[in-house]
């Protein structure tokens, strides 16, 4: 009989096992695209000193979340000192910087925010950054460019009051991007020599080139065209649908081609000018849910229809006006959505049965600072920060508990809105000015 070296197998197994188990974070909300991980045994206890196994320093504050594939973390920046826009990359396991690339000038065109908002996004191959300027940048791991692109020279200036901010989604072989804003100049910005067009564009991802580009107009009016929302995948029974939402309407789109396959609208009947949308769709089994902005409800549309909708094609509207959210993306984890109200004096968070849109509960957050960060669910729990950087951690169960509160910010930070990844049972806390990694 062959002889094996026991301890060697079982440490290998191991080791195969725990690469297995480790899951990257390759997109804003995660590899689900709902907000969800599948990695256990995260940290719950944690400080700026304490079970932290690196903090690398940033050159400028951004609301991008960090992506996050094997051994490297993306993440879009500023440079306040150049007043550049970076795209760079840390060694996961020791926080060393790899690289440090400009992409463009510039830095932010209101108060808000800046230009480096857009997350990135990864496909194992490139990594995709794109900014608010338009600029859309392919970089392989060794942070060389492969392709750019720029937006406002291919398809027109952006028109938005604020600073354009959706981030880009790599799904089914093409890298999506959409731009929903306003049909006439604002500020000074936008298309002068005709009417400009919201629309959803598909890159390939090795070459930049166009794979479609679908124009999604509108009905809304002036602000309310506006969006700042984030192509979602969302497939069910068989039928794979991109959801985008904005212009008063949330509508599914056909991958392969863009088409409109559906719309539903309006929360906005009276076409309120200055609704503009933020929140980023979610879906479950029971629906797609599309957050309507400033304290209005949430609606969850039936999944399989055709068509322009009507509301009955509603599964639920929330009744309960604090089940609402006019920033946060809703998190969908484990047969549940959370809703993060992060506007109201005292912010909740609730949760939501999918089927019917009853909350099982709302829980109080307390008169903190606002909070405009998405919530992140694993390990049974749900992660997410405020503007100050305090890091709250919710039981993800059937009752309301705050398991811990924990100040990660620095003097000075005053509107962080990055969402908190998890990877390789890690989680990655970017604030004002350093990227933590907290682990066991």
């Amino acid at each position: 009989m062959k002889r094996t070296n026991t301890p060697l197998v079982v440490a290998l197994a191991c080791l195969l096992a725990t690469a297995a188990c480790a899951e990257n974070w390759a997109h804003w909300r995660g590899p689900n695209f709902n907000g969800t991980s599948t990695e256990k045994n995260l940290p719950d206890n944690f400080s700026k000193t304490e079970n932290v196994k690196w903090v690398a320093d940033l050159p400028g504050p951004s609301a991008a979340t960090p992506v996050i594939w094997g051994e490297h973390v993306f993440v879009s920046s500023t440079d306040l000192n150049s007043k550049t826009l970076r795209a760079m990359a840390f060694d996961r396991e020791t926080g060393k910087l790899l690289w440090n690339v400009e992409v463009a000038p510039g830095l932010s065109q209101d108060r808000n925010s800046n230009f480096a908002s857009p997350s990135p996004t990864t496909d194992g191959k490139l990594a995709y950054f794109l900014y608010g300027t338009g600029d859309l940048v392919a970089l392989d791991f060794q942070g060389k460019q492969v392709w750019a692109r720029k937006l406002e020279k291919d398809y027109g200036q952006f028109a938005y009051q604020w600073t354009y901010g959706a981030s880009p989604t790599i799904f089914d072989g093409k890298l999506l991007v959409q731009v929903l804003h306003r049909n006439t100049p604002v500020n000074g910005r936008g298309r002068k020599d005709g009417p400009g067009e919201s629309y959803v564009l598909a890159l390939e991802p090795k070459t930049g080139a166009e794979v479609w580009r679908h124009v999604r107009p509108s009905e809304a009016a002036a602000e309310s065209q506006e969006a700042y929302s984030t192509p979602i995948p969302f497939t069910h029974n068989g039928r794979t649908e991109i959801l985008i939402s904005g212009g008063d309407c949330l509508s599914g789109h056909d991958p392969k081609t863009g088409n409109e396959l559906w719309r539903w609208g309006s929360w906005n009947p009276g076409k309120i000018g200055h609704w503009r949308l933020v929140p980023s769709p979610v879906a479950s089994e029971h629906g797609a849910l599309v957050c309507a902005p400033k304290g209005s409800p949430v609606f969850a549309v039936k999944h399989g229809l055709t068509g322009k909708l009507d509301d009955s094609a509603l599964a639920w509207t929330s009744a309960d006006r604090e089940v609402s959210s006019d920033v946060c993306t809703p998190l969908y984890y484990q047969g549940r959505f959370y809703i993060l109200n992060g506007e109201r004096q005292t912010k909740t968070i609730a949760r939501v049965d999918p089927a019917t849109g009853k909350p099982d509960w709302i829980g109080e957050l307390g008169p903190r600072a606002k909070i405009e960060c998405s919530p992140t669910g694993a390990d049974g729990k749900i992660y997410f920060q405020n503007f100050t950087g305090e890091v709250f951690i919710v039981a993800a169960d059937k009752e309301f508990k705050v398991l811990r509160t924990i100040p990660m910010g620095d003097e000075g930070d005053d509107r962080l809105r990055a969402t908190i990844p998890v990877a390789d049972g890690n989680l990655f806390i970017r604030t004002g000015s350093k990227l933590y990694c907290v682990g066991k």
